[in-house]
């Protein structure tokens, strides 16, 4: 089973960390896109298209908590799951994402594939559980 993931970071080499560490973490199968900033993000994000999204942020026209707070307005997204990827590991910013802003997950830079096996485990079997249940949903609705 795939997981969709939009991988939000201004810094192209900091995106393909994100997603190599994904990869090596074996947590899941994953389909990558990216965006450049928040702005790109939500032009790019559609709840239907991604399962989870993983946004740094500090980023130009956009930041990723004011992302994380866009995105959590609409009820329709609440399925989808926000980690916040940063080199901010303070309990404010950390509070502000997770309690305030609506976010599932927090990673701290820099992260190895171990380090974001053990820190988002729990997120990703969230996903993966919705996924089962929408396919199991889907299968009753068609008969697959």
């Amino acid at each position: 089973m795939k997981i969709r993931a939009l991988v939000v970071d201004d810094s192209r080499s900091m995106r393909r960390i994100v997603m190599k560490g994904l990869k090596h973490s074996k947590l899941a199968e994953f389909e990558f896109t990216e965006a450049v900033d928040g702005q790109d993000a939500l032009d790019k994000f559609d709840p239907n298209e991604y399962d989870i999204v993983f946004i740094d942020w500090n980023m130009p026209k956009m930041n990723g908590i004011d992302f994380v707070r866009e995105i959590r307005k609409s009820k329709e997204n609440k399925h989808v799951r926000l980690v916040m990827v940063t080199s901010n590991k303070t309990m404010d910013f950390v509070t502000e994402a997770l309690d305030e802003a609506g976010a599932n997950g927090f990673i701290s830079k820099p992260f190895t594939p171990k380090d974001m096996r053990n820190k988002l485990e729990e997120v990703i079997g969230g996903v993966v559980e919705h996924k089962k249940k929408t396919q199991s949903l889907m299968g009753k609705i068609f008969g697959r």
